[in-house]
């Protein structure tokens, strides 16, 4: 992507900051009911229908539903990737969760114009203890970046510091897909990379809001992808995991901005 000279990516007002606090209160709280609802034999067409229920509910929409790349259209409301389904799964009638499977939700929301993203990783039933650390080592992958996540520092700190981690623990990162901005588009500036080097990339300011998502095979990095055109897969059919938050960098300690409503 080409960038003016100076370039900076965009900071919220305040008044913005808390139209994305309405709508990840919303994407958390439909992501939340969610994956209560995983367990054998549920088909991920009815989990993504649900996804539609509630957000229709609430009163939002899916920023996924139709969202255009190219000439593909995505035509599921929700993000719903079994196994070695990295990202971008699309539900299915003929997909029903059996016992020790994993299936990453992913919810983007659209909310009175601003979107919330957030993700996470399931094991359905009981799982192996393998499966278990894999999931629990996304989810502190998400949090060892978050630590970085303050101004001053830069986008490559979160980066490495995710990597980092991950590699340490026997895994690897998806290098194809990226975290990124979030706020009235879905994909704003900056990417943010599950891999890199310290000090490097945008620098962080109070007000950027990002979505910071680790994706995590069990075992190499490389993806393929499905005949549908959406969904990235494992190469080697090893599982992988995914979590994510969207996430405000204040003057101090960054918030997570996707919890849901009590």
């Amino acid at each position: 992507m080409l960038r003016r000279a100076g370039y900076q990516p965009p900071v919220k007002t305040a008044a913005e900051i808390l139209a994305m606090r309405e709508v990840c209160a919303v994407a958390a709280t439909v992501l939340d009911k969610l994956c209560q609802l995983v367990k054998p034999g549920v088909n991920t067409y009815d989990l993504d229908q649900e996804g539609r229920r509630l957000m229709d509910e609430m009163g939002a929409e899916s920023a996924c539903y139709n969202y255009t790349l190219g000439h593909k259209v995505f035509p599921a409301y929700t993000c719903l990737s079994v196994n070695d389904e990295v990202v971008h799964g699309i539900g299915s009638l003929k997909t029903v969760l059996a016992e020790g499977d994993n299936i990453t939700v992913d919810v983007v929301v659209r909310f009175n114009g601003w979107i919330g993203d957030n993700a996470r990783t399931v094991i359905v039933g009981e799982g192996s203890d393998e499966m278990k650390r894999l999931v629990r080592t996304t989810e502190e992958s998400f949090y060892k970046g978050l630590e970085m996540a303050r101004p001053g520092k830069r986008v490559g700190d979160i980066s490495n510091a995710v990597q980092r981690y991950v590699e340490g623990q026997g895994y690897s990162v998806v290098r194809d897909f990226v975290g990124h901005g979030v706020g009235t588009g879905m994909h704003e500036e900056p990417q943010i990379p599950n891999y890199g080097r310290r000090n490097t990339g945008e620098r962080l300011r109070p007000g950027m809001t990002l979505a910071i998502e680790p994706m995590v095979n069990a075992g190499k990095p490389a993806i393929r992808m499905s005949n549908n055109g959406w969904t990235a897969l494992t190469k080697d059919g090893e599982p992988a995991a995914h979590y994510e938050h969207t996430v405000l960098i204040t003057e101090n300690e960054p918030e997570i901005l996707t919890i849901p409503k009590k």
